[in-house]
């Protein structure tokens, strides 16, 4: 299957059409998807963090309240005021169990501090003692001297509780610090608690734990799943650059980390602005998305496999009248054509071609049926055709129907008078008689006529008409012939007579009727140029007794005799003597015809140079021997025996010498014009011979006639360039004058069994 195959291209096609928008589906299904999974993953993650915070808020907000109610009671303001020491044991065993209330499973409490900077005393895990003498005092100072009155810090748990060792091993701790009085502008001490990071990391204790953490105003990291990062910077820990920090702005949001490939999610918490923060891996949120990726990639795979198949399926059923149509074309189309054209290329050639040839036929078929059909008249106004003859050609030629609603027909005959003293030649006739010819047709409607043809220089027109009323029709008709008259002598400034037959009803009259016509015009002898004749002005309105002459058949006769040909001449000869003895006539009529026979024959023997005393002997003449006989078998006897036999003999001695060398002649031009449109006819007028005469000749010399055996020389011509030359075959088709390369393909397959380029090829291998 070649590139330029319509099979290949209807698959390609067809997988385009059926494939393409599948495979812009899919890509689009999977991009709106993993946008969805993504976007659904990311609110999963903020929703995550805001249950985070909501659970973290509410636990240190309780600590905070719970820490702001003991430091507002009564006890511990006044306390604040006191120098507490171990005398005063019930306060202070008061002031242990108060801030002991603060410690719970709950809030992950580890140490609770309250301490008097003013009255120098702390109570702590540890019991009271003195402020000066607390190790972390410089810690409790800094707190103090913060202008919030609440603070939340982490700090390193050995630098802030007295029982580090026995808090899992926490290294920081979140410490909320508070300054007492609370209501008070002077601030005498503070109390703090301390919460192990440790402790609120199991709160975020879920799967992807290790990516979310807690940061604090400074991005250090308050909470983590991992231990050991707690305390550090988050751009220390390598989780975003320290260009990438200050994207952590507003109540929450979310941001690519391109730099790290991954996704963060973060919320900030109005109630202490801590920052709780996850980080999830861009792999981890396009899993789900790769999953749906291959599922579609799967699915589209399986469907445009069954699309491929259905196409070849589809495609091989569309293309199976295309490939049987191209198969039998392609026989026909030469070689030269067949390259870098597919099958409706090659298809659409071969029927331009055949609609060409079919147009030209058309055509040509057009100018011999109006050929055929003007020698049908022709014979039809000469009386030569038989009945039989006339009904078969008037159903052929679909003039039946016409003929059938006319009540009356009449013929005319119309000749142009005289050229001279007018601004046409002698050579303007024939474009004279064409102009004639138009106006005519132009002026009578179709439905009311016969083609019109020209015999002899006359114009002979059958008008038909459906008035009953004679007298009518006879008007009708000679008004038709005075506006004739009339556009003839506008048009074309000319002078013209006319004949009009006398009516009829039946079309076998019609030989008659043109007799009659051409009578009437005879009569422009005494009435002068110009005129219109009807012939119910002449024999009393008589039909004419202007009797049939076989003029076509004498001159076949006189043909055969010239051709030597004595059987087909005695043919003639019968054939001529039963058309005039089978017409109704006077005796002395009869003896008309056979003189003009005679004087014919007479002539022709002038011709070969015959003496008439050779013929008639010494006894009477010719016409005297014919003249005497009554008999028609004893005529056709005597024709034989005394004037054609004689004839016959000379030109057949005549035709020994003079045949031979005819041939030779022809088939020289032949042999050096083959390539050109030589005719017989051609040849003859060359020759100074008649067509019929010549054509005889040469096929009793060859055994052949003048077609076939230019046909059999241009075969053989192309058979020695085939073997002789590379010529294309549609060149050697073109010297040979064949228009069409398939005609010529198709005589030479006919007459060798094998195509030209089969022939080429077998010719070929024998020379290898």
């Amino acid at each position: 299957m070649n590139r330029h195959s319509i099979y290949t291209k209807m698959i390609l096609f067809g997988c385009a059409v059926s494939i393409i928008p599948l495979l812009v589906l899919g890509f689009f299904s999977y991009r709106k998807s993993s946008e969805s999974i993504q976007s659904h993953v990311n609110e999963s993650r903020l929703d995550s963090l805001n249950q985070l915070r909501a659970s973290m808020e509410q636990l240190l907000r309780s600590l905070d309240y719970t820490m702001s109610y003991l430091i507002n009671t009564s006890l511990v303001q006044e306390s604040v005021y006191q120098d507490l020491n171990y005398r005063k044991f019930d306060r202070v065993n008061n002031l242990t169990k108060e801030l002991a209330l603060l410690k719970s499973p709950i809030t992950k409490v580890d140490d609770v501090i309250l301490a008097s900077y003013v009255s120098n005393w702390l109570i702590n895990n540890q019991g009271l003692s003195t402020f000066d003498s607390f190790k972390f005092k410089d810690l409790l100072v800094e707190f103090m001297n913060k202008e919030e009155v609440t603070s939340w810090i982490i700090v390193k748990t050995d630098q802030i509780s007295s029982t580090y060792h026995s808090s899992f091993n926490c290294e920081y701790s979140i410490v909320l610090a508070k300054k007492t009085p609370y209501l008070s502008a002077e601030k005498r001490g503070i109390a703090a608690v301390t919460i192990p990071a440790c402790h609120l990391a199991d709160i975020i204790n879920e799967p992807s734990a290790s990516d979310i953490m807690v940061l604090d105003q400074t991005n250090r990291v308050l909470i983590h799943p991992q231990h050991d990062k707690i305390g550090a910077r988050l751009d220390e820990l390598g989780y975003l650059d320290s260009s990438e920090l200050s994207q952590l702005e507003g109540d929450s949001g979310q941001f690519l980390s391109k730099n790290h490939n991954q996704t963060v999610t973060y919320v900030k918490s109005p109630f202490n602005q801590w920052t709780f923060i996850s980080f999830t891996e861009l792999s981890e949120l396009t899993k789900e998305s790769r999953d749906i990726g291959w599922f579609t990639f799967y699915v589209c795979l399986f469907i445009v496999l069954g699309s491929i198949g259905m196409v070849w399926i589809g495609s091989r059923n569309v293309y199976s009248p295309i490939r049987s149509l191209f198969q039998d074309v392609v026989q026909r189309v030469p070689e030269g054509k067949k390259e870098k054209k597919n099958e409706i290329q090659l298809i659409n050639d071969h029927f331009r071609d055949m609609f060409t040839s079919i147009s030209t036929l058309t055509t040509e078929l057009g100018r011999h049926r109006e050929q055929a059909m003007s020698l049908f008249l022709h014979k039809l106004y000469m009386g030569t055709n038989k009945i039989s003859e006339t009904e078969n050609k008037l159903r052929l030629f679909g003039l039946q129907d016409r003929l059938l609603p006319w009540n009356h027909m009449s013929i005319l005959t119309l000749q142009i008078d005289l050229l001279e003293d007018t601004r046409y030649v002698q050579t303007d006739l024939d474009l004279l008689l064409f102009a004639i010819n138009n106006i005519i047709e132009e002026m009578v409607p179709q439905e009311e006529r016969l083609p019109t043809i020209i015999i002899e220089q006359t114009h002979v027109i059958l008008i038909g008409s459906t008035e009953t009323d004679l007298n009518a029709f006879n008007d009708a008709i000679y008004n038709l012939t005075e506006r004739m008259q009339s556009n003839i002598r506008n048009f074309l400034d000319l002078d013209v007579s006319i004949g009009i037959s006398l009516p009829f009803n039946n079309l076998l009259n019609a030989s008659r009727a043109y007799r009659e016509g051409v009578e009437a015009l005879k009569q422009r002898m005494k009435l002068g140029k110009g005129v219109i004749i009807p012939y119910f002005s002449m024999n009393s309105g008589n039909h004419s007794n202007v009797y049939f002459y076989p003029k076509q058949i004498e001159n076949e006769l006189i043909d055969s005799i010239r051709l030597a040909d004595e059987h087909r001449a005695h043919e003639a000869l019968h054939q001529w003597l039963s058309e005039v003895f089978q017409k109704e006539r006077e005796p002395h009529e009869y003896q008309i015809s056979l003189i003009c026979l005679l004087n014919e024959l007479m002539i022709l023997m002038q011709e070969t140079g015959i003496p008439r005393k050779q013929l008639a002997g010494e006894e009477q003449s010719l016409y005297e021997q014919l003249l005497q006989m009554y008999i028609s078998s004893e005529i056709e006897t005597w024709f034989r025996k005394k004037v054609i036999a004689p004839i016959v003999e000379v030109y057949r001695d005549r035709q020994k010498s003079t045949y031979h060398n005819l041939s030779e002649q022809i088939i020289h031009m032949i042999e050096n014009e083959y390539d050109k449109d030589i005719t017989l006819d051609e040849c003859a007028s060359r020759l100074h011979y008649n067509l019929f005469y010549v054509s005889n000749i040469f096929k009793k010399e060859t055994g052949v006639s003048f077609s076939e055996y230019l046909a059999m020389f241009r075969l053989n011509k192309a058979k020695k360039m085939l073997i002789e030359t590379d010529l294309p075959i549609k060149d050697i088709a073109e010297r040979l004058t064949y228009n069409n390369p398939q005609n010529f393909i198709r005589y030479f397959r006919k007459l060798e069994g094998i195509t030209p380029g089969q022939y080429r090829k077998i010719h070929q291998n024998r020379q290898e």
